[in-house]
């Protein structure tokens, strides 16, 4: 029989997502901790926690150099900071018994005898029988301890039954281990056991959760109606025509891909990937044609304002000679100006509304919204995206996202499986390499020749800082206190300033100061990480670039080689560089194809800290490498498309068992 939990453990259990006894039997160990065999106290080495055995002698309460708890043993002392009334009592009655206690922890060299520091301990008599399985350590939270988390596993796998669900046929194609062994062994595995086969059914069994959820939500969505958008309207062969270069190849493979998907009648929900400087922004464009051409509206969202202003430059430039109106909503927008885009937006007069955030903000309506395109939209969360696109009220709004952070293939298959996927995987012709230079602090001084000799030439540069105050680490280069010095050491250029926290018509100045090349350096924070072109910038120095990430290295880089000159890019580094940073800039400076350099970042940082902020919902997962497990993410998701080709029932109750609380993680 089992017993109640009470509710406030089960409130800290729900925090781990183990809302049911079947959560509990697949809440996995992170790690072990051997107390299959006791260490002598002479051969416990220092910096190694090992389970020790002593007779407790006696227990004192210290009061120096604070009040601690003192447990004095044969050889070994037990030093307890914080501690309870209790524990001195049950110390005592070990020492009147004569029982011993057995610590786990790190020995350390005391006054004559060993000495630990808050292990975890328990009483036993002399002789009593040592465990024959490694002790498990399981993720937890604040107030949920591992001895009760242990026992409610340990309930929990003699109550629950561990149906093998997989069809056996395919457990046998993919050599799976079955279930029931594999999750007991991984709860209680035996020292030196082999756990490789047991983990790659548990990482195979989530991975394979996950594919059918995500393959579900596809299923869905195609399952629901959208305006279809005609992808031969006269606004879109007008423009084809006029169009002053030719568009690539993979543009134009693109370009086929999404009008074939806005001319059906379910909703479009892409995925537009591209390297920086690709030609992302034509291409959204001829799809905003689209939906103008059918009468409708299309919004345009991107995550800063100087992204945005970007695109309503480029918008109006392209499509304002044939007609069409464009709204430009932002933070900083005048309150008449806002109240008149907002009119335009929500009569239809306004066949395009570009903006950012702003635009789904509470006030805007939309006349007849068809098409939502986020760009960069990693940098949204899936509550904003959702949010835009319920401005759409009478049909669901056809949807595209696009990014120039390379996903790694891994990834796109995990977290954007639900989603059709373009890539533009060539750039314009006429654009230049960009050659990256590697250059310690200590060599500033020809740095600044470099800028001195490019901007006499006529050329434009960047000077990149990550903060733009002074850091606690006290040693990085504020943009603030950078303007003041490459001022004075660069006597003769004008040194312009942008970063992040200037009022948006500060910002706009400074940037319109630099596009017009009325300033030779520009000093800012990554701020230009996206949305800027300035085709006379083809020099960037990137300051104290063993700071930045991999994907940030990438995008600020595609900031120059937009013009008719190779371009340089100086990563400008402060030793000593730890080897985390020594193998970043070791990959940015090897690499210039982005995706190449994603791949290098899932295999550097991981899955997590590569999505940075959890822009989906919770992670789902929780047991799988993507770094490691391809083989398996490709497995899962042929037979996650085989299991839905046979029927829903069994997908639904994979994910409930593997996602449990995550089973709500869906796409938008």
């Amino acid at each position: 029989m089992t017993r109640a939990i009470p509710p406030a453990t089960a409130n800290k259990l729900a925090r781990l997502g183990i809302r049911s006894r079947r959560d509990l039997v697949l809440h996995l160990p992170h790690r072990y901790e051997d107390e299959t065999r006791l260490t002598p106290l002479g051969q416990a080495l220092p910096g190694s926690p090992v389970l020790v055995e002593a007779p407790v002698r006696r227990v004192e309460i210290a009061f120096r150099p604070r009040r601690q708890l003192v447990a004095h043993c044969e050889g070994l002392s037990l030093r307890f900071l914080n501690f309870y009334g209790s524990q001195a009592k049950q110390f005592q009655r070990a020492a009147d018994a004569g029982n011993c206690v057995r610590a786990y922890g790190e020995v350390r060299p005391g006054r004559g005898v060993g000495e630990m520091i808050h292990p975890r301990y328990r009483i036993v008599t002399p002789g009593a029988p040592l465990p024959t399985t490694l002790t498990p350590v399981y993720p937890t939270t604040a107030g949920l301890g591992q001895a009760t988390l242990r026992a409610l596993v340990q309930e929990a796998l003699e109550t629950e039954p561990i149906e093998d669900t997989l069809p056996e046929a395919l457990r046998q194609r993919h050599a799976l281990a079955p279930l029931e062994p594999s999750v007991r062994l991984l709860h209680a595995p035996p020292p030196g056991a082999d756990l490789v086969e047991a983990w790659r059914r548990v990482k195979f069994d989530e991975l394979l959760a996950q594919q059918l959820q995500l393959r579900l939500a596809y299923r869905k969505r195609r399952g629901r109606s959208a305006p279809p958008l005609p992808p031969n309207g006269p606004l879109l062969k007008r423009f084809l025509g006029k169009l002053p270069f030719r568009l690539t190849r993979a543009q134009s493979r693109v370009m086929a891909e999404l009008l074939k998907d806005l001319s059906q009648p379910h909703p479009m929900q892409r995925l537009l990937q591209g390297d920086v400087g690709s030609g992302k922004t034509i291409v959204a464009a001829i799809a905003c044609l689209a939906a103008v051409d059918a009468g409708a509206q299309a919004a345009v969202m991107a995550p800063t304002e100087i992204l945005a202003e970007q695109h309503h430059r480029k918008f109006s430039a392209w499509l304002a000679p044939l007609g069409v109106r464009i709204a430009w909503l932002h933070g900083a927008l005048p309150a008449a100006e806002r109240k008149r885009a907002r009119a335009a937006i929500a009569a239809g007069e306004a066949g395009i509304a570009i903006g950012t955030q702003a635009l789904f903000q509470e006030g805007v309506a939309f006349e007849r919204l068809a098409l939502v395109i986020v760009d960069e939209q990693h940098r949204f969360g899936v509550k904003q995206r959702l949010e835009l696109r319920r401005k759409s009220e009478r049909a669901a709004a056809h949807q595209l996202m696009m990014s120039a952070t390379p996903i790694p293939r891994t990834l796109a298959m995990t977290r954007d499986a639900d989603l059709d996927v373009s890539v533009i995987d060539a750039l314009p012709p006429g654009r230049k390499p960009v050659t990256t230079r590697l250059a310690s602090a200590a060599r500033r001084g020809e740095v600044l020749a470099r800028i001195r000799a490019a901007c006499a030439e006529g050329q434009q540069a960047y000077w990149v800082c990550p903060v733009i105050e002074e850091s606690e680490e006290g040693d990085l280069q504020a943009a603030l206190e950078a303007h003041v010095e490459l001022q004075r050491e660069l006597p003769g250029l004008a040194v312009g300033l942008v970063h992040g926290r200037m009022a948006a018509v500060e910002k706009a100045a400074a940037m319109q100061a630099f596009e017009g090349g009325a300033t030779h350096l520009l000093v800012c924070t990554t701020v230009i990480e996206v949305g800027v072109d300035v085709p006379n910038a083809s020099l960037m120095v990137i300051e104290h670039a063993e700071r930045f990430g991999l994907a940030q290295l990438h995008q600020l880089r595609g900031r120059i080689g937009r013009g008719a000159r190779a371009s340089d890019c100086v990563l400008l580094y402060q030793e000593p560089l730890s080897e985390a940073a020594r193998a970043r800039l070791k990959v940015i400076y090897e690499n210039t194809d982005g995706f190449a350099i994603a791949e290098h970042d899932l295999r550097l940082r991981g899955k997590g800290e590569l999505l940075g902020e959890r822009q989906s919902g919770e992670e789902p997962l929780r047991f799988a490498d993507l770094a490691e497990d391809e083989a398996l993410v490709v497995a899962a998701r042929a037979a996650a498309e085989e299991l839905l080709d046979e029927g829903e029932e069994f997908a639904r109750g994979h994910i409930a068992r593997w996602l449990g609380a995550r089973a709500d993680y869906t796409r938008v």
